[in-house]
């Protein structure tokens, strides 16, 4: 009897795994693997529940990997959706829920093309399966926890695929071999106090902080890579908390997010943001200071064979030879890319994180389709 991956997908919806809630998702994939031969493990860290499923001789040299997370993100208010976000609700071919693109539909897709194929065709090879309940948060106890414990014990992937969502609109037309590196930001200027008719006898800190986004949102950071578009800056907030009209306050805030191509490391934009603050500090005589936090680095998996075979499952089961991409956010396979190659493909994302998300049901049963065809050529 096969693996239904809509069934499954159904089955972990109605989970309710809002990050950092485990919500039985984990315990469920746990559980079916185990019944299908796996030796599972759990690589939990904190609040978070981490699964290692593995299938065939550990660390063997032919080992393909696959990632994927079961957290979601809040869904809102209930009342705006059309059917309850944790009911899986099938309506019209498409299935509803919170999840149900990003990602449990591409986790059922890889666990069901997987549980299939160990009883069906056993692979000279082994099968890695690793699934977090921390991604939609700061992921810090999520696939890092998860390799951390992979190192500490001897497991391995040899190459791993991760089921993001990658396709903007159609099935099959992207898939991604790299991401863009992300920082955030926050300057806080400190001046002095003072009455706006005596802009004088102040020092103003919004006048700074508005020179100095000003210089960073104007400046062109790169022009694109080879594999990669421009690097952008967004100014993502700028509050004083001041809600006096007559009074220049004494301090000021702002964010900006940077994603980053291959041209830059973090370290390399890090000093640039600081000597940017340094210069309009001696300008203005307000003192504005930096903090920067990292979310990954950008990377990129060569095109070779691993895009090559998974580009061509691709195109077998949906007809579309998917673009290569880099662009989006961050996905966990900035962490796997210091582990092993890395490539991500999955569903049609358009809904994901909105209120009434949902997929189409018949790609997640071609998901699956394409996922085991894959596992087919990989170990041919």
């Amino acid at each position: 009897m096969t693996c239904d991956p809509i069934d499954l997908t159904r089955r972990l919806v109605r989970c309710p795994s809002v990050t950092p809630e485990e919500g039985g998702a984990i315990s469920l994939l746990q559980d079916l693997l185990t019944e299908a031969g796996f030796t599972c493990h759990r690589a939990d860290r904190g609040e978070t529940a981490n699964l290692v499923a593995r299938w065939g001789a550990k660390a063997h040299p032919r080992t393909f990997g696959f990632n994927g997370h079961t957290d979601v993100v809040p869904p809102g208010d209930p009342q705006k959706w059309a059917h309850d976000p944790f009911s899986a609700t099938i309506e019209n071919g498409w299935l509803f829920g919170r999840g149900a693109a990003d990602m449990k539909s591409g986790v059922a897709a890889f666990v069901a093309a997987a549980v299939d194929l160990v009883a069906e065709a056993p692979p000279d090879g082994a099968i890695l399966i690793t699934v977090t309940g921390d991604e939609e948060g700061d992921a810090t106890d999520g696939t890092p926890a998860i390799l951390h414990w992979m190192n500490a014990t001897g497991e391995a992937m040899s190459v791993c695929l991760v089921g993001e969502p990658t396709c903007p609109s159609e099935m099959g037309e992207m898939m991604k071999v790299g991401r863009r590196g992300s920082i955030t930001a926050v300057f806080t200027a400190t001046g002095v106090q003072g009455h706006s008719a005596y802009p004088h006898r102040a020092k103003n800190p919004v006048s700074a902080m508005a020179r100095l986004i000003d210089r960073l949102a104007s400046h062109t950071i790169d022009d694109g890579t080879e594999h990669f578009d421009a690097s952008t800056l967004a100014v993502t907030t700028f509050d004083t908390g001041n809600p006096a009209t007559n009074v220049i306050p004494a301090g000021c805030r702002a964010t900006v997010n940077i994603r980053f191509n291959d041209a830059h490391t973090s370290d390399s934009l890090t000093s640039w943001l600081a000597a940017e603050a340094r210069k309009v500090a001696e300008q203005t005589g307000v003192e504005i200071g930096m903090t920067a936090r990292v979310s990954g680095e950008s990377f990129l998996t060569p095109p070779g064979p691993l895009s090559d075979l998974v580009a061509s499952a691709v195109e077998a089961e949906t007809g579309r030879r998917p673009v290569l991409s880099t662009s989006g956010g961050t996905s966990d396979a900035r962490f796997i890319r210091s582990h092993c190659p890395v490539v991500e493909f999955g569903l049609v994302g358009q809904t994901m994180h909105q209120v009434d998300e949902r997929v189409r049901v018949e790609h997640i049963d071609q998901l699956k389709a394409v996922y085991r065809r894959i596992l087919e050529s990989y170990f041919a």
